[in-house]
């Protein structure tokens, strides 16, 4: 059902496109650098017959593959994947297939010490005999979310050609700037003329994501008072040295390296500043949206110490919220994680509902009122240069949204 050199066609293709985004940018795309692979799938969609197609002022790519059931009470579908790519890492890859995987290390020809071995690699062993792909060491391969992409591509051509299934309406929405918490933002759920949405976003194979992270990010900004360093004393406040204290005083326990299953955690993940002033930028994620106000407060009771500790200095948090846990919206109505792990049995695979340690695009629109569960990619290792993706797996994720369509449509 599924041509798999199409597949993987589109997914180097797409790949190869730098696509970072810029978590500091107020412009949209937060990167110029996004719009080359915005007007690409622009023009293919266009190309393999979709209807509809357009693209917003904010990057998102929009089109339609018109229902052709006879039922008017059809669900209406929209699978949705991100253009960008995560900050940790350049991006821009040099991809590397592995053809019919042996089993052994892989290698990375720009970087000679990295290695891939069925012991440091999770699943890497049940693969033998897959298409690997890799990039070539030094960048992302951008699995994350242009796997996602090239599924969502390639079940479209294939329901379009399907003319003996009948369907509901069915969208697909390409969004910029998922990695900086900011991709379902950029479009009014009502654009998206949609009932249920599903992102293609997910690690692994045979997995749906219902339940994800709540997720606030925080900044806190500190103002010292600058001197000269040959004459400071008594009279420089250090902007940097406050950072560091407010940074050590975080509780290690409560980290991502020792943090698990349901823990939520608080992360600093950047520094910027001087001795003049300084920012520390910060993740807070639990389950709970309890938690998640627990750890609030405690950057709260740090931040008034460091002020009662030094009143010369002025220090200001700004927590913004960026998106809850799905689990809320999706306990009350199962149909579209049920329906995904039917489609996944039909994909001849064990399905697998989770609950994962991160958040999607799907958290924001399933938060405004349009349930989104995440559906698997076939890619594994993301935001790190080892990032893999399995093409006999993304394949499989072609046929679970194409089946998942059938299924929907057969409930009406």
């Amino acid at each position: 059902m599924v041509d798999t050199g199409s597949l993987l066609r589109r997914f180097l293709d797409y790949a190869r496109i730098d696509t970072q985004s810029d978590p500091h940018s107020k412009s949209s795309p937060t990167t110029e650098k996004q719009w080359t692979l915005i007007r690409k799938l622009e023009a293919e969609l266009r190309e393999i017959g979709v209807d509809d197609v357009e693209v917003t002022d904010t990057g998102c790519v929009l089109g339609t593959l018109p229902a052709t059931t006879s039922k008017a009470n059809a669900t209406k579908l929209v699978f949705l994947a991100h253009v960008d790519t995560a900050t940790s890492c350049p991006g821009g890859a040099k991809p590397v297939v592995h053809r019919d995987y042996d089993g052994g290390p892989i290698r990375f020809a720009d970087d000679p010490e990295q290695v891939l071995t069925a012991e440091n690699t999770p699943g890497l062993a049940e693969k033998k005999g897959h298409d690997i792909v890799t990039a070539s060491g030094g960048t992302l391969l951008g699995a994350d979310d242009k796997a996602g992409i090239a599924i969502v591509m390639e079940a479209a051509r294939i329901l379009l050609a399907r003319t003996d299934a009948p369907r509901g309406t069915v969208r697909v929405c390409f969004t910029p700037d998922e990695e900086v918490g900011r991709g379902a933002d950029r479009i009014a759920v009502e654009r998206l003329a949609a009932d249920v949405g599903y992102t293609i976003d997910a690690q692994g194979v045979g997995a749906v994501d219902c339940e994800t992270f709540s997720a606030d990010r925080a900044v806190v900004r500190f103002h010292g008072v600058p001197a000269h360093p040959g004459w400071a004393k008594g009279v420089m406040v250090n902007a940097l040295r406050l950072a560091a204290d407010f940074v050590r005083s975080l509780p290690a326990e409560m980290s991502p390296e020792r943090t698990e299953d349901r823990e939520g955690f608080l992360h600093p993940d950047e520094v910027r500043g001087t001795a003049e002033r300084a920012e520390v930028f910060l993740l807070l994620r639990d389950f709970e949206v309890d938690g998640l106000a627990a750890k609030r407060s405690l950057l709260e009771a740090e931040v008034a110490r460091l002020r009662e500790a030094e009143p010369r200095a002025r220090i200001e948090l700004e927590v913004t919220p960026q998106y809850r846990n799905m689990r809320y919206r999706l306990e009350k109505d199962a149909r579209p994680v049920d329906y995904a792990l039917e489609a996944i049995r039909r994909a001849g695979l064990e399905p697998l509902c989770r609950a994962v340690r991160g958040g999607t695009d799907g958290s924001r629109f399933t938060e405004r009122g349009l349930p989104t569960p995440n559906l698997f990619a076939g890619y594994y290792d993301i935001h790190s240069p080892r990032e893999w993706a399995s093409l006999q797996d993304m394949a499989k994720a072609v046929e679970t949204v194409v089946h998942l369509v059938r299924i929907w449509e057969e409930r009406a």
